[in-house]
């Protein structure tokens, strides 16, 4: 079996852990059907290489994901999607990547000296748009 090629974007300075990053980030691809049961992920070693982190970042978020029942580490095979999730699974890591996404997003937003008020006006605007035109505002990339 081949290790799944993952593609993982870690933001250094959002100011939550790499390991949780890693975590919702799994979460979000299982939740998506990009990574189905018998998947195998990388090595803790070699997804720490990949991410330029170190080596316990990684076995941290794994051994979490373990915990949870979503990942299964087999030494000496290697790590792997764990479970076939059920539509409840699916949607409890939806609703866990969203809440994380939100959490970090108003985050930054208190950061840039945001008041709740403006946030909620310039979400309202986004949701607005999403309404009328069937996809939400694209990101500005700049």
């Amino acid at each position: 079996m081949t290790v799944k090629s993952i593609k993982f974007s870690l933001d250094f300075r959002s100011g939550t852990p790499i390991y949780l990053q890693i975590m919702d980030q799994i979460r979000q691809m299982v939740a998506k059907g990009e990574l189905v049961q018998g998947d195998q992920l990388p090595t803790v070693r070699q997804l720490a290489t990949d991410l330029r982190v170190n080596f316990n970042t990684v076995a941290r978020a794994y051994r979490l994901l373990d915990q949870a029942g979503l990942i299964s580490t087999q030494h000496g095979r290697g790590t792997y999607i764990w479970e076939e999730p059920t539509d409840e699974t699916i949607h409890q890591l939806r609703q866990q990547s969203l809440d994380g996404l939100t959490r970090r997003f108003l985050h930054e937003a208190h950061r840039l000296g945001a008041s709740p008020e403006d946030v909620l006006s310039i979400v309202d605007q986004s949701i607005n748009y999403w309404k009328v035109n069937g996809d939400p505002p694209k990101p500005d990339l700049d």
